[in-house]
């Protein structure tokens, strides 16, 4: 029976690993092919690493939606660079097969949830329930990034084949479930802390129970801090539980959570910015800047005026004379890539790099906003959190001059276009990088914010998540032309979620229109916000 159920997991998993992409419009696909992992524990190994890959997927076609053409122009990292492009989430106007993805890929929620009723199995059969404790929180930093985009979304029903033709919960329902199930993972793996996987089943940490109990508590963090304005009394239960647990949450940048499986296989996000990309010159030399995205102009305009130090490992320099860093600007109507936009500063990605999940600096910025915004007991000072934010932040990237930077005291200028037609001629903040105790509490949150945002460079659902959430950091609005909303989205608020796939109007029509007419609290489109999108 044992080697019957390894075979089945094993093929399911390799099926999972290697299916073809989905065929969604005007991008390019590769198929990943399955990465070479041991003999010993291959079943276990398999299952959880094809969940793994379901965060931020390993799929390149699914990530360029999802994170690069998505999450990062939201958040303000990523600019839209492909002329082609007639209808764009940044534009406000895209087709369904580009916001429909998380919902409707087969390389999240099918693989997700086929492999979560697989480790299943793996733990019952070995009376081991540590495997499903970590997926389960693995299911959380998944799920949490299609809830944030949608509001309502099918969960608590959903069905061990990933099929999403059930009932929606309500967001605030579904976030309940979510600390649920963190807090149950939670104490399975306190009860086990001393416990370990093999390193074939564990891609993150290696097999560190405790580490995931870190990274446990720091996701439950985070959820509590977003559901803040929406469920104050909620939030500071879970954020003080998360804090002040035996373990507590991620410190350290040895406990930040990446997933580091690309021996075999490509970033999908390196693979995605630069499709199409121009390798060359007219003269011969290589261009660097990338393709499809390049860095926006909005996280570039902050550093710049900050003089952050942290440029040259997150930027190609761009190929305007007499300038360093020049992102491009988001919701334009975008200039031809082969002419124009290849000279905008690219995204700086290797081919190994490991996928960020979550890391030290945030979580320090998030007990900083828990204590100065919110009032809750984070352990410490705002100060003395944020700080270490920035200290953590450097770190990570292995920059020096931390301290001198906690010092500065100017503030990001206006956006020039070296082309010209989408300069933006008002400063976006005044908020500085020092910290100021006698500040307001608005101030405060937006220090910590922006701050935040350059730390989780190239998280940009999570930007954009604390953008809707707080109104940080202030974001260069779409041009009148690069709005193509047709009135519906402002774009000085931008796009506050994406609407339901059309196919749920048709295969799940009764629930979806339950969904939208009782839950939603708006039309399904993008300018209508969520439940947690509440901030006055």
């Amino acid at each position: 029976m044992k080697n019957n159920l390894i075979k089945v997991i094993a093929g399911v998993c390799l099926f999972a690993a290697a299916a073809c992409t989905a065929n969604y419009e005007n991008i390019n696909s590769k198929p990943y092919e399955p990465g070479d992992l041991n003999p010993d524990d291959y079943a276990l190994g398999a299952a959880m690493s094809a969940l793994a890959g379901c965060v931020i997927s390993t799929d390149e076609n699914t990530t360029q939606f999802t994170d690069c053409l998505l999450g990062g122009p939201m958040g303000g990292y990523f600019a839209d660079a492909n002329a082609g492009w007639a209808n764009t989430i940044s534009n406000y106007n895209p087709t369904d097969d580009w916001s429909r993805v998380f919902l409707k890929t087969d390389k999240i929620i099918p693989v997700l949830y086929s492999n979560l009723d697989l480790v299943q199995t793996v733990s019952e059969q070995t009376d081991n329930p540590v495997p499903l404790a970590i997926a389960n929180i693995i299911k959380v930093a998944a799920m949490h990034r299609v809830a944030d985009t949608y509001g309502p979304i099918p969960y608590s029903q959903i069905g061990v084949d990933g099929s999403i033709a059930t009932p929606y919960d309500p967001l605030d329902k579904v976030y309940e479930k979510f600390f649920e199930e963190l807090d149950s993972s939670i104490g399975i793996l306190t009860d086990n802390q001393n416990a370990a996987l093999v390193q074939t089943a564990d891609y993150v940490y290696g097999g560190d129970v405790k580490k995931w109990i870190r990274f446990a508590n720091s996701l439950k963090l985070r959820l509590a801090i977003r559901i803040a304005y929406a469920d104050r009394a909620t939030a500071k239960l879970m954020a003080e539980q998360a804090v002040s647990h035996e373990l507590g949450v991620i410190t350290s940048n040895d406990e930040n959570a990446t997933w580091k499986y690309f021996g075999t296989l490509t970033n999908p996000i390196y693979t995605a910015v630069n499709y199409n990309k121009v390798d060359t010159h007219d003269d011969g030399t290589i261009c660097e800047t990338g393709g499809d995205s390049h860095a926006a102009a909005d996280i570039i305009v902050y550093m710049n005026g900050y003089d952050d130090p942290r440029r040259e490992k997150y930027f190609s320099r761009c190929e305007f004379t007499g300038y360093d860093y020049v992102g491009l600007r988001r919701g334009i109507v975008i200039p031809s890539l082969s002419a124009v936009g290849h000279q905008f500063s690219g995204i700086k990605i290797s081919q190994s790099d490991p996928l960020l999940w979550m890391n030290a600096a945030e979580v320090a910025f998030l007990r900083a906003e828990g204590t100065a915004v919110f009032g809750f007991s984070m352990g410490g000072t705002a100060q003395e959190f944020y700080n270490e934010g920035i200290r953590l932040s450097f770190e990570q990237w292995e920059v020096e001059g931390a301290a001198q930077y906690m010092e500065v005291t100017t503030a990001p200028g206006n956006y020039t276009d070296p082309t010209g037609p989408n300069t933006y001629g008002s400063a976006l903040s005044s908020i500085t990088v020092k910290w100021d105790e006698s500040a307001t509490t608005e101030q405060k949150q937006e220090r910590i914010i922006v701050q935040k945002w350059i730390a989780n460079w190239m998280l940009g659902n999570e930007a954009w998540a604390d953008h809707r959430r707080t109104g940080y950091p202030r974001l260069i609005p779409a041009t009148t032309a690069g709005n193509k909303s047709n009135g519906v989205v402002d774009s000085s608020e931008g796009a506050r979620r994406m609407p339901y796939p059309l196919d749920e109007y048709v295969s799940n029509t009764d629930n979806v229109n339950t969904a939208v007419s009782q839950y939603l609290g708006g039309p399904d489109n993008m300018a209508t916000k969520i439940w947690w999108d509440c901030k006055n």
